[in-house]
């Protein structure tokens, strides 16, 4: 039964005491006939909504946020949020996606919704309760697994672009269909996702990074022209160019790949966008030699200083997930040479001491950046990663090398012999540093302080009286 939870009881009785018409609508319906979970509630009053929310609250003797500028109210009651708004008409001047509101009827506040599947409806009155009202047909587009706008939708699309996104974004998540109208018309209005704020964009990007094969997503992003728009970057790593006998892989396609191959693996959020930006400084490193073909040395270092500036311009948090992002895009490389190579401990010990905490991270996006159709080169570089991973784990607990800090600081060089902040404080720390990595010592504080004599002796360091 779609209307169990006795809330909805309650709100019908309210309704009804205040002669009004009361509607669930929206995703909590839509999301019902599809078996997903949903604990956001939209009733739709055709009436006050804030009126009939005050009444909610005062049943449940619980607080009622209400924003008046909005004629929206909202009601917390056991895990579930439940938002009031009086039914209304809206439109739209060109320039702006801020409509005019007017008080409307059911089917004016239906009409306005972006989908046929989230136009749907159950009214709550005593009379009538648990009826759908469906009058755009969403639930035939709900079975054959269609995105349809509910009206014209060059209209729908003008009046808020961010439904263009929306439109993908529903596809990605639910592998449906964006039905042939709307798809065209997504097309001819691109242009309009320009005067959305890039902070409601990123939140419906974020939804496709997350959702099951977001390649799904990225793709119909591209194929309506919203990509160029929104994420040029991605965009420019599209296209394959031809040297004679030579040419490149389209990695715009692999970059899909490997996200979908990292979404299979994980879904965190951030390790998916350095699936997503790992190769992306590709197109400012494409070089053609004629010897070998394509090349595109130094990528992950030039895309890793793109990253912040992607960042930035995508309203994506300028913190540790945009560190973490960057990190993994300088060191995806690494692990792959290593797995060509003889893998030797010192090279490890590196990867481990670089990598620290997120070196599974890493070797995850690594193994997903074997996307070749050649079964046997993905079973041998796969398997290579195996013996990397093994290496990782003699060494790690052998010399617990990830986010080693060595045992000799500056401060007891300084303290040692009596010096100063200098050049020669960051030539001993080095040394030692690399001499644990390259094993030549223990990672312990007595074979790094036997060192850092031996050094300062070199460098004609004295030792102060103690």
């Amino acid at each position: 039964m779609p209307l169990s939870n006795p809330i909805f009881r309650r709100i019908s009785r309210l309704a009804d005491e205040q002669g009004v018409r009361a509607f669930v609508v929206g995703g909590y319906v839509r999301d019902y006939y599809l078996r997903r979970p949903s604990t956001d509630i939209d009733v739709v009053v055709v009436g006050s909504g804030i009126a009939l929310a005050e009444a909610l609250g005062r049943e449940l003797r619980t607080k009622v946020s209400v924003f008046k500028t909005f004629g929206t109210a909202m009601v917390r009651a056991g895990g579930i949020e439940v938002e009031f708004v009086g039914a209304r008409k809206e439109s739209y001047t060109h320039d702006s996606r801020k409509p005019e509101v007017s008080p409307g009827t059911l089917e004016d506040d239906q009409r306005r919704r972006d989908f046929t599947i989230n136009a749907m409806a159950w009214s709550l009155n005593d009379a009538t309760f648990g009826e759908l009202v469906d009058p755009f047909d969403g639930m035939s587009d709900l079975e054959d697994c269609i995105i349809r706008t509910p009206c014209d939708p060059d209209v729908t699309f003008s009046d808020d672009p961010l439904r263009m996104m929306r439109a993908v974004r529903f596809a990605a998540q639910l592998g449906f269909t964006i039905e042939e109208e709307t798809f065209d018309a997504i097309c001819r209005n691109a242009e309009r996702i320009r005067i959305v704020s890039r902070e409601r964009i990123a939140v419906e990007l974020n939804k496709i990074v997350l959702s099951p094969v977001p390649s799904m997503g990225f793709e119909l992003l591209e194929m309506t022209g919203l990509l160029k728009l929104i994420f040029p970057e991605l965009q420019a790593l599209k296209g394959v160019e031809r040297r004679g006998k030579h040419a490149h892989k389209d990695n715009f396609y692999h970059t899909l790949k490997v996200l979908d191959n990292v979404s299979r693996r994980s879904d965190d959020l951030w390790l998916r966008w350095a699936a997503i930006l790992h190769d992306i400084g590709k197109p400012q490193t494409k070089a053609y030699d004629p010897r070998v073909g394509w090349t595109f040395h130094g990528h992950e270092v030039v895309g890793s200083k793109m990253v912040p500036g992607i960042f930035r311009q995508l309203k994506l948090p300028l913190n540790e997930h945009m560190k973490f992002v960057q990190k993994l895009v300088f060191l995806h490389l690494r692990p792959i040479i290593l797995s060509e190579d003889l893998v030797t401990d010192s090279a490890v010990r590196r990867l481990l001491f670089e990598a620290g905490d997120d070196v599974e991270a890493l070797m995850t996006l690594c193994e997903a950046d074997i996307t070749s159709g050649i079964d046997a080169k993905v079973k041998r570089y796969l398997a290579n990663f195996e013996l990397v991973r093994r290496k990782m784990k003699d060494l790690e607990e052998r010399d617990r090398i990830r986010n080693f800090q060595p045992p000799i600081t500056g401060e007891i060089i300084m303290e040692t012999y009596g010096i100063g902040p200098c050049r020669v404080i960051g030539e001993i720390k080095e040394v030692i540093k690399n001499a644990i990595l390259d094993g030549e010592i223990p990672n312990e504080y007595g074979a790094a302080h036997a060192l850092m004599e031996r050094l300062a002796a070199e460098r004609g360091l004295v030792k102060t009286e103690q």
